[in-house]
């Protein structure tokens, strides 16, 4: 019997604006475009064997799964360059082995409802178009939670979450082109940060 070919993986490595965040992208899809998984802790990560492993390591705090990269939160009182090598390689040898990174399928579309009302649609639409590519360059995610009275509010996730430069995106950025594109919205708050 042959043994399956195992899959050339390429891993690097990215700094982001939040400096306990790191970046470790693939030269492949990881899941689908668009969609991302925040695991804070390690309750979280039923659907993923690989967060689920990377949490056995004590520096790491919170993993995120989006496109081709894992973006890994490690706690303050330990350096990237103790623990990148390490993480790297456990990530690189999971990839290796050809497993399935989340466990997840969707019925429908997991960003866009059709019950949604149009202001709700074009914001969508916007956070996925303008600013999800930018905010995942930075190895995260700003997802839509809810609109009302004219406050947007978005769910940081990845290295968004906790990140000191992360009230300047929101606002001089995300709130900017919001405001500017959609007369309905005033204001742009992060929830549960």
């Amino acid at each position: 019997m042959l043994k399956a070919q195992a899959k050339p993986v390429h891993l690097y490595m990215e700094a982001n604006p939040n400096p306990n965040s790191l970046k470790f992208v693939a030269n492949f899809m990881l899941v689908e475009d668009g969609v991302s998984f925040d695991y804070p802790d390690a309750e979280s990560a039923d659907n993923s064997q690989l967060a689920k492993e990377l949490f056995n390591f004590a520096a790491v705090k919170r993993v995120f799964v989006a496109s081709n990269f894992v973006t890994v939160t490690k706690s303050e009182e330990v350096e990237w360059m103790e623990i990148q090598t390490i993480i790297r390689d456990h990530i690189r040898q999971y990839l290796e082995s050809g497993k399935t990174v989340v466990q997840a399928t969707f019925d429908k579309d997991p960003l866009f409802n059709e019950d949604d009302s149009e202001v709700v649609k074009k914001i969508k639409g916007i956070l996925d178009e303008y600013i999800r590519p930018a905010v995942e360059q930075d190895g995260g995610a700003i997802v839509f939670h809810s609109f009302q009275e004219g406050i947007v509010k978005v769910l940081l996730q990845g290295s968004c979450s906790g990140c000191p430069s992360s009230t300047v995106t929101l606002k001089a950025g995300i709130q900017n082109l919001l405001t500017r594109m959609l007369p309905e919205v005033k204001e742009v708050q992060a929830e549960g940060i």
